[in-house]
């Protein structure tokens, strides 16, 4: 088979570029799968940070990436901890700043994260089991606005954390907002805001 180059041709003016067409994906309800609003992260790269980056740098990388959560990492593929766009901007810099006596700018990553051990984390089989409302309840319950999801070990592999149960992605996948963390004490109270 002779190696021949591929026909070319020359394009008209006006040609347009084809748009990205998401999949069209069922709209979530209280009813749906938990599933429906983990991020999986054996479909979605984990965004992740070094902890001495400096907090100006962790933020453009969550720009950079569409993320308000990076994984704060030492060594892949092990956790410390994670931080969020909220950590980055909300009152802990600036409380660190004033006790330390210290420059913005010299504050870092492992300063306001929070480490792995202080996060809230449910089971992936569990999750699997659960619908939306129940995921929420947790959320609420906890009083957090990110949740991991472990899934348990097994021969072939280590614990590890499987995805990210994030509150605003609920909010933007039923549509509503959500009450805020630690306020709605029951599913009767969660319905009465969600309906």
């Amino acid at each position: 088979m002779p190696n021949s180059a591929l026909s070319t041709f020359r394009l008209s003016a006006g040609t347009s570029i084809a748009q990205a067409q998401p999949p069209q994906q069922e709209r979530v309800t209280l009813e749906s799968p938990g599933m429906a609003v983990m991020t999986d992260l054996t479909q979605v790269r984990a965004a992740t940070v070094q902890p001495a980056a400096a907090l100006a740098q962790a933020e453009l990388m969550m720009i950079h990436q569409g993320v308000r959560l990076l994984f704060v990492v030492t060594r892949m593929p092990g956790v410390d901890g994670i931080v969020t766009a909220a950590d980055l901007q909300g009152e802990k810099p600036l409380r660190l700043v004033s006790q330390r006596q210290v420059k913005f700018e010299d504050i870092c990553v492992a300063d306001v994260m929070t480490p792995l051990p202080d996060m809230d984390a449910i089971d992936f089989a569990t999750l699997s089991r659960a619908n939306v409302e129940q995921v929420i309840a947790a959320l609420v319950k906890t009083g957090r606005a990110h949740m991991l999801v472990i899934e348990a070990a097994t021969a072939a592999a280590p614990i590890r954390i499987r995805g990210v149960i994030s509150k605003t992605q609920i909010e933007r996948q039923i549509g509503v907002q959500l009450p805020v963390t630690g306020m709605a004490t029951s599913f009767a109270e969660m319905s009465a805001v969600l309906t």
